[in-house]
């Protein structure tokens, strides 16, 4: 029935409101959503998830058991394609991060990507960080996957303390501001469980890790996998 009801005004928004491509502009024709068929043949794909030992899962290398990892495309700033991820946080245009995470599930389930997977972890954000930005663009993006592979979204991994933006820092920054942030809560919910952690962008990998690292120490029987909207490239 919310599905239902959610479709319908879709559709009366769109017939006063014409939806446009995030990318190019152009107004959607029926059955696209976000992007139209020319951006999103275009859109720079990883295809991480058809090769286990691909570069992400290279970089995301610490002591906490990673078993999979995967991200929709290259996320580059200068490009168009970076508009999609700055309306999913910054515009409150969280439909965007709905109908890429479905996107997203429907191209890897084949592959057997979710197979086993218990529960997804979106990256947390502070509460008032969250209040302040209407939404955790990275529980928007589960939502997205849920729906398409009815992953339950759980909310045990948390953050304790607020941190400065990480978009100007480097590699050492970020790993300095993302450092004693993460914590998990309800540890014995998780217990020999696969848990999917989720975010929007991974660029040099320190907050998935410092997210992974705090699962795994509270947890030492899970399994973890990690999953993306974008990431940057290597180097």
């Amino acid at each position: 029935m919310q599905k239902a009801a959610r479709q319908w005004l879709d559709s009366l928004v769109s017939m006063f409101f014409p939806q446009v491509c995030g990318v190019c502009g152009r107004s959607l024709v029926e059955g696209e959503k976000v992007l139209c068929s020319h951006c999103n043949l275009k859109m720079s794909r990883t295809n991480f998830h058809l090769n286990p030992n691909n570069e992400l899962a290279s970089r995301l290398v610490c002591h906490a058991p990673i078993c999979r990892v995967a991200s929709l495309y290259y996320y580059v700033r200068e490009d168009p394609y970076s508009k999609l991820i700055h309306n999913l946080k910054y515009n409150r245009q969280r439909q965007i991060g709905i109908e890429l995470a479905k996107m997203l599930a429907k191209e890897i389930s084949p592959s057997a990507f979710f197979n086993g997977i218990n529960l997804m972890l979106p990256v947390p954000m502070h509460w008032w960080k969250e209040i302040r930005r209407g939404y955790n663009q990275s529980r928007i993006i589960a939502e997205g996957i849920a729906e398409v592979t009815g992953i339950e979204i759980g909310d045990n991994l948390i953050a304790s303390r607020s941190h400065a933006t990480q978009t100007r820092k480097g590699s050492y920054g970020r790993w300095l501001n993302a450092e004693g942030i993460y914590a998990v809560k309800n540890a014995d919910d998780l217990m020999n469980k696969h848990i999917l952690v989720i975010d929007d962008v991974i660029t040099t990998g320190s907050t998935i890790i410092h997210c992974c690292e705090a699962i795994a120490d509270a947890v030492p029987s899970a399994k973890i996998s990690v999953l993306s909207l974008a990431t940057t490239r290597l180097g």
